[in-house]
């Protein structure tokens, strides 16, 4: 349930933070009259985000077991591969995405209300896709049969609401590099658990084989069926009885995405990025450091 509450607090307060950057723009710019093409593809761009879950749920169903395990897993690693770039991007634009999204929110401004439309629908759609998705992968591979990884995504993402508006309100500062980075970094465990269940099913629908391979069996010391062990599995998607293939994929993902994402120079950091002459003549030089 947590790691399902976590996907919707960080999914969601991506989306929360940039409609209240949208907004406040646009309130503080005197252009309230701008507000109500936003609000629509904010809207539309929800309920798209809502359908696509939907049709992924109920589409499922009418699957053969194998159709669906095959479904499961592809939708896993396509979910796995989707977050990682996310949580890398924003973890290189935190600290510059009001000025980013004030710059599309100008350039939609001048070309009327179609594109204001378009810029709410892209920025807050592409978040919504990527959640439910992503969401929909997290359930499937955790769920033990009960309503626990939906009610954590709920209370998830109802606190990423209530932070955005506290946010708007000016009641809350948050330090969004700092955020994103830990919350990315218990993302990108999360999605380790993911893609190795996802390969599980991938396995269990004959694509991939190796499904009598097992890595080790401690389910005798970890009942599935235990509290403890419902934790570990709601929490990491652990497994008391995974098969070689499944530990192979987790470490491989997990060891070099972590150390990436938290290496000091290069792309995960955004530092070492080459600046604009713009943006080398705006920032005031610094004396090196020993």
């Amino acid at each position: 349930m947590f790691s399902n509450y976590l996907i919707g607090l960080r999914e969601g307060l991506e989306a929360s933070l940039v409609v209240c950057i949208l907004i406040a723009y646009l309130v503080k710019t005197d252009r309230r009259d701008a507000l109500k093409p936003i609000w629509i593809g904010i809207v539309v761009a929800v309920l798209i985000a809502m359908g696509f879950g939907c049709a992924l749920e109920f589409g499922s169903q009418e699957m053969t077991f194998q159709a669906q395990e095959a479904l499961g897993g592809s939708l896993s690693i396509l979910a796995v591969g989707l977050v990682t770039w996310m949580v890398f991007w924003m973890r290189r634009t935190a600290r510059h995405l009001k000025a980013e999204l004030h710059g599309k929110l100008d350039a939609a401004l001048a070309m009327g209300t179609g594109a204001l439309v378009a810029t709410a629908f892209l920025a807050v759609g592409r978040e919504g896709l990527e959640t439910a998705l992503f969401v929909w992968a997290s359930v499937h591979a955790a769920s033990d049969g009960t309503p626990r990884p939906l009610v954590g995504v709920g209370l998830g993402l109802a606190t990423a609401v209530f932070l955005g508006w506290l946010f708007y309100r000016g009641a809350l500062k948050i330090n969004l590099a700092k955020f994103f980075t830990w919350t990315g970094a218990m993302l990108v465990v999360v999605a380790a658990g993911v893609l190795a269940y996802g390969f599980h099913d991938l396995q269990e629908a004959d694509w991939v084989p190796g499904l009598t391979k097992l890595a080790f069996d401690i389910s005798d010391t970890i009942p599935p069926d235990s509290w403890y062990g419902t934790l570990l599995k709601g929490v990491f998607n652990f497994q008391p009885d995974p098969t070689v293939l499944q530990i192979t994929v987790w470490l491989l993902y997990l060891v070099p995405t972590l150390a990436l994402f938290f290496a000091p120079v290069g792309f995960a950091s955004g530092k070492g990025k080459v600046k604009t002459p713009d943006e080398q003549g705006s920032q005031p030089s610094k004396a090196p450091q020993a």
